[in-house]
């Protein structure tokens, strides 16, 4: 049976059938995820288990069991993100409250440069904001935002180029 199970995943069948989507709705539901997000985590534990099965591995033995393991641990991964965001929104926001103070006059460049973060991609705008806003180093904003220090570096680079370009381009600098 196991087999079977294994061969049909690889053919494109669906990992879960409704019974066990149902109780990984559940878990998430129970683990504080939100209604909007729950597609996402019913998705993640497909993909963990077509992931398995990609690399050979046998099937769960109770596949149920499995994936409401996955849910449980994809809602705390979840909780975890949302407060590291909340950390990273405080500091932004206790920042911005001591770079401007009330009635200071807002000069060309700012506006070109806060017009310039608008229209760049978040991930790259958060990146350059913690890095030269918030004057965080590398390792410390890969660590918050969970994620390499090569990608935070990559981020910077094409952020940084793009709001050079734009400020040359407004012909501000």
């Amino acid at each position: 049976m196991l087999r079977r199970k294994v061969r049909r995943v690889r053919e494109g069948d669906d990992p879960l059938d409704a019974a066990q989507e149902r109780r990984v709705r559940a878990v998430l539901a129970l683990g504080g995820v939100p209604q909007a997000d729950l597609p996402d985590g019913v998705q993640q534990v497909r993909l963990r288990l077509l992931e398995r099965a990609a690399k050979g591995d046998e099937a769960p033995r109770d596949v149920s069991a499995w994936a409401a393991v996955v849910a449980s641990n994809f809602a705390m991964d979840w909780h975890r993100a949302r407060r590291r965001q909340e950390r990273v929104g405080e500091r932004l926001a206790s920042l911005r409250q001591l770079a401007h103070p009330s009635g200071e006059d807002t000069s060309v460049l700012s506006l070109a440069v806060a017009q310039g973060l608008d229209e760049l991609p978040d991930q790259q705008r958060q990146v350059l904001v913690l890095r030269f806003f918030a004057d965080l180093p590398v390792r410390s904003i890969a660590d918050e935002l969970g994620i390499p220090e090569g990608t935070v570096k990559s981020r910077l680079h094409t952020a940084v180029r793009a709001l050079r370009d734009r400020l040359h381009e407004d012909e501000v600098v």
